[in-house]
């Protein structure tokens, strides 16, 4: 942040680089949602309020003289101003600085690279939690003015929307007519002027903003002031009163969302602790679902008073729910550090992780088309679950659902148990970054042609979780990438296709390679899971898997296990090194490079040394052409 010489009108400022161009994607864009920015203005003045009545229970002078929270809209059509107002907890100078000047948040040139792409950038807005800046698609000029609970400077922020904002004290009339809080003037573009009238107005604050706990009035030029929403927590109200569109409002409210939830969990606890709870599982992913501080997004309150929404009060596998938890039984004054041992809120949390989970396994049972929909946009965090939550570990896989190589939609744990052939004793995965590499990875050929269901897991959280050698209904989880695989006698073993296996001694061939290849492999081995490719790579049985060891050594990390090689003593090119291998041939080695280096490429490495590989390859094509069609050497 910059900032010039003071002069007589105040000190300007520079914006942020990245609010700079935010703003400027504000200004010339017009999206079809512009109601955003009041629902977006409105929720800012809520938590104003919310957080002066949480100060004020340790410092009770901070209202003392005015106990009244409310928020107000007053728009004038003379001036073509809208304002929003609030007795709320204000901002001093250096909050005006740090508020409206900066974003102070991980992700955000993601997020402006995705707004400017987006058709239609409400949502993103909302999801992104940049409300105030969402004012300038309907306003020209803005002007902030504040006065901080408790201090008596009121300062103007204002600003165009260019590269910066102008900061200066306020006039006297504005340190007498401003006893507290904060007020958002907005000079109205001229195609916003609709947000002038007192219906538009209202229509917006019954859609978005019913639910906000705080009476917002609104106070039109000819003096009368009146309440336009309900103003009740929708949580504490019997099921029996609230329509479906009441919780698709509140939903949108607390999520900063336009679209519809999938679930909707609302109930009161009663017993050793009493609460209530309104959570929402979104359709759709919110943009930070995946930021490095796993943050949640569900409020606490206490007795109808917000507290924070940094309580963790749920796992953060399920940081995707939105919604409120309100307790009657923890204290006003409750501190951040008493919110992580206070024994009343980790029982709170035990309850509402279970009966959410529960929750969802109806919504699976009942309605497998929706839930399906919602694993697709939450999946891959659910199943951090089943990697950090032992307790939960059995519900999280029941939950799951996974695309198979029977390619009829997502499977569940129960579904594959149900179909395993007679005598198959496991649950076979493969972990892969693509679904369609996965597909014709070689290590599925035995599997598929015993028609064994094999799981193709591509969430880099997958390697994780499948490492803890879990079982379901009995059934161990087997990784067709690790270890041996034995298949029994689920189903016959793989055709072939009637040609006749090569003669191969297997020993000889096996010390052969292991000869050429040295230290670069742990073991070479005849494989049971091939049966058209020459060979694939596999991890031992001890240590991670491959695509875990593949994970592991992005981050630099020495996994230490070498591949173990595995070869269809069946294929020809194994015929080739057997023959080879008998004649003393130079092309030994060229032959068990070239298997070797084959054996990465499908799994999605690069040889050590790409030149040398495609001279080995050239050598044996150019040897394999018909006579007279080898290019002649100059």
């Amino acid at each position: 942040m910059t900032a010039t010489e003071p002069g007589p009108a105040g000190q300007s400022f520079a914006f942020q680089a990245e609010v700079s161009e935010l703003l400027g994607l504000m200004v010339r864009s017009v999206y079809s949602e512009t109601d955003i920015f009041l629902r977006e203005l409105i929720s800012n003045a809520s938590d104003a309020c919310d957080k002066l009545r949480y100060q004020a229970i340790a410092n009770p002078e901070l209202i003392a003289a005015s106990p009244r929270l409310f928020v107000e809209i007053r728009p004038d059509a003379a001036a073509n101003t809208l304002t929003i107002a609030d007795t709320g907890i204000g901002m001093d100078r250096q909050e005006l600085i740090d508020n409206l000047g900066t974003i102070a948040r991980s992700g955000t040139r993601a997020f402006i690279s995705q707004l400017r792409e987006a058709k239609d950038g409400a949502g993103l807005i909302g999801q992104f939690g940049v409300g105030f800046y969402s004012a300038f698609m309907v306003a020209e000029r803005i002007e902030v003015k504040s006065r901080r609970a408790g201090a008596k400077d009121v300062w103007t922020w204002r600003s165009s929307g260019g590269a910066g904002f102008e900061l200066v004290e306020a006039s006297a009339e504005d340190v007498a007519r401003i006893g507290r809080g904060t007020q958002v003037v907005l000079h109205l573009k001229e195609e916003a002027k609709r947000y002038l009238e007192t219906h538009e107005i209202e229509r917006i604050v019954r859609a978005y903003s019913d639910h906000i706990l705080f009476p917002i009035e609104l106070k039109t030029s000819d003096g009368t002031q009146r309440q336009i929403n309900e103003a009740s927590a929708l949580w504490q109200r019997p099921k029996s009163e609230i329509q479906p569109d009441d919780y698709k409002k509140a939903y949108q409210m607390l999520a900063g969302s336009f679209d519809e939830p999938a679930l909707t969990l609302h109930y009161k606890a009663e017993g050793r602790s009493e609460y209530a709870v309104l959570l929402f599982a979104p359709s759709s992913r919110p943009f930070d679902l995946f930021g490095p501080e796993r943050k949640g997004h569900v409020k606490l309150y206490v007795r109808r008073v917000y507290i924070t929404d940094d309580a963790e009060l749920l796992p953060p596998y399920l940081r995707f729910v939105r919604g409120v938890i309100d307790s009657e039984d923890l204290p006003l004054n409750i501190s951040r550090e008493m919110l992580q041992v206070n024994p009343q809120l980790a029982q709170i949390r035990k309850a509402v992780s279970g009966r959410l989970l529960t929750e969802l396994g109806t919504l699976a049972s009942n309605d497998p088309p929706r839930y399906a929909k919602l694993w697709e946009a939450f999946g891959a965090v659910l199943k951090e679950g089943i990697y950090e939550d032992a307790e939960r570990r059995e519900q999280l896989l029941g939950l799951a659902r996974f695309g198979t190589t029977k390619e009829t939609g997502l499977r569940s744990l129960q579904d594959y148990v149900a179909d395993m052939k007679p005598g198959q004793s496991a649950v076979y995965y493969l972990v892969g970054d693509s679904l369609d590499r996965l597909k014709s990875n070689p290590k599925l050929e035995a599997a598929r042609a015993r028609e064994i269901e094999v799981l193709l897991l591509t969430d880099p959280v997958d390697a994780f979780w499948t490492a803890l050698g879990l079982s379901f209904a009995d059934k161990p989880l087997k990784s067709l990438s690790q270890g041996d695989v034995d298949f029994g006698e689920a189903g016959p073993p793989p055709a072939a296709d009637g040609k006749p296996a090569a003669a191969v001694d297997t020993a000889v061939v096996i010390a052969a390679i292991k000869g050429v290849l040295g230290d670069r492999v742990s073991e070479v081995r005849a494989s049971n899971r091939l049966v058209d490719s020459a060979a694939c790579l596999v991890a031992s049985g001890q240590g991670p898997d491959r695509e875990l060891q593949r994970l592991l050594a992005l981050q630099k990390r020495d996994v230490g296990d070498k591949p173990v090689l595995e070869i269809n003593v069946g294929h020809a090119l194994l015929k080739g090194i057997s023959e080879a291998k008998f004649s003393a041939s130079p092309d030994l080695a060229d032959l068990c490079e070239l298997l070797f280096d084959q054996a990465r490429i499908l799994d999605g490495e690069v040889p050590d040394d790409p030149a040398a590989f495609t001279r080995r390859m050239n050598r044996f094509i150019v040897r394999g052409l018909p006579a007279g069609a080898a290019p002649q050497s100059p």
